[in-house]
């Protein structure tokens, strides 16, 4: 088969890493890709906007299947746009990832499905929200209600934190059309973690749980970013916890979504957090996470490509995943996720057998590979356990990263 991977970061690395081991994988074109994926795919400097050139595209190489990491495309209709041309593609239409794509949607969404999360209001007047806020008080959390590349999340600690928020968003227009309206949610307490599906229609598989670090800095200190580790599984959830939230979060948003006739093909994400009251929704996503894809994807024993072709053809691919523990730290530019120097010079990537390294925001230049984001690399390993893995991710990463311009953090699978 020849393959069609769209997107530019660490998930479509590791997707495409994935892909190459299938015996059923001819030839793999990436569009737009980075410095890594160059390596293992044929990259096409088309923008994964351009729906038009990436259709052309999949006819000019007789693509077999198409699949999409990045959420925009998804939201900009490119899985609707695909089918309508006769092409295969493993996502979801735009309707099906409003999901992702509208808080205020998913809140909506989740309450009607009756799917457990933190009670909320939405707004489109600043006025308004900032009224709500005095009233509920502080600890809060306000969202951009659309795509903010994971950082239109702020946890508020006070009342004047939250105010601020919403002026950021609503009349500030810091996330641009994101930021058009605000969902309010109550703050939860509890561990967090990931649960991703492949999904068609009613038909749901679950993957192993992972936990990835939002906040910037040691300790959950700084700003959200998009993610500055992770590591699967996350093992103090328990199978009771899995199931439950298999039945009665991803189960029910498929169904729901199919009753809606919104029908979701491709990877359902639930951000979850393990309260007193068990677990609850954070947040949906319409494609794989990122960097959650990185951990969880080397752990699968299933042949990856065969996996979607039996979800699309409405059969059980059987999961199958190894009995050991997968980290990721990511690397990031200084400045991350706010202003940052691209075109930085990196280090050769030797690697040993425990060890391996996912692209992100990275370019190959004339030999050389460039930083080219905010999240530059993600060193990751695999060990008996969480402990052993994180510990060889750091090895590479001490070994092989000596600059000025990058950080990460240092606690990513520690004290698990």
């Amino acid at each position: 088969m020849n393959l069609f991977v769209i997107g530019r970061g660490g998930r479509e690395h590791s997707m495409i890493m994935k892909l190459a081991e299938s015996e059923k994988a001819d030839r793999i074109y990436a569009a737009p890709g980075n410095g890594g994926i160059c390596d293992v795919a044929e990259c096409a400097d088309i923008d994964e906007l351009d729906i038009d050139r990436l259709i052309d595209f999949a006819w000019e190489k007789n693509i077999d299947l198409t699949i999409v990491g990045p959420e925009n495309p998804l939201l900009a209709g490119i899985a609707d746009r695909f089918r309508e041309a006769g092409l295969a593609i493993f996502a979801p239409d735009r309707d099906a990832a409003l999901i992702e794509g509208s808080k205020r949607y998913a809140k909506t969404f989740m309450e009607e499905n009756g799917i457990p999360t933190a009670a909320y209001a939405s707004f489109a007047d600043a006025g308004e929200a900032k009224s709500y806020i005095a009233k509920k008080g502080a600890p809060v959390v306000v969202k951009a209600d659309g795509l903010a590349a994971g950082k239109g999340v702020i946890v508020a600690q006070t009342v004047d934190e939250a105010v601020k928020a919403v002026d950021d968003m609503l009349v500030n227009h810091a996330f641009s059309e994101a930021g058009r309206a605000v969902v309010i949610e109550e703050c939860l307490a509890g561990d967090e973690f990931s649960l991703m599906a492949f999904v068609h229609e009613n038909n749901v598989f679950p993957m192993i749980s992972a936990r990835d670090y939002k906040r910037a800095y040691d300790g959950d200190q700084g700003p959200n970013t998009g993610g500055m580790g992770a590591y699967a599984p996350a093992k103090d959830i328990s199978s009771e916890t899995l199931a439950f939230a298999s039945k009665h979060v991803l189960q029910k948003a498929a169904d729901g979504l199919v009753a809606a006739g919104r029908p979701f093909t491709g990877i359902l994400y639930a951000g979850l957090i393990m309260t007193e009251d068990g677990p609850k929704v954070i947040e949906f996503n319409a494609r794989f996470g990122d960097p959650e894809t990185q951990v969880v994807l080397p752990l699968l024993k299933n042949d990856f490509l065969q996996v979607m072709i039996d979800v699309l053809d409405g059969k059980d691919p059987d999961l199958q995943w190894n009995n050991q523990s997968c980290a990721g730290v990511v690397l990031a530019s200084i400045g991350y996720p706010d202003s940052y120097k691209k075109g930085v010079t990196l280090p050769e990537i030797p690697l040993d057998s425990s060890s391996f390294v996912i692209h992100a925001g990275t370019q190959k230049v004339g030999g050389r590979i460039i930083s080219d984001g905010g999240r530059v690399l993600l060193s990751g390993a695999k060990g008996a356990d969480v402990g052993e893995a994180a510990d060889a991710a750091y090895k590479w990463l001490a070994h092989n990263v000596n600059s000025d311009d990058f950080f990460y953090r240092k606690d990513i699978g520690r004290g698990e």
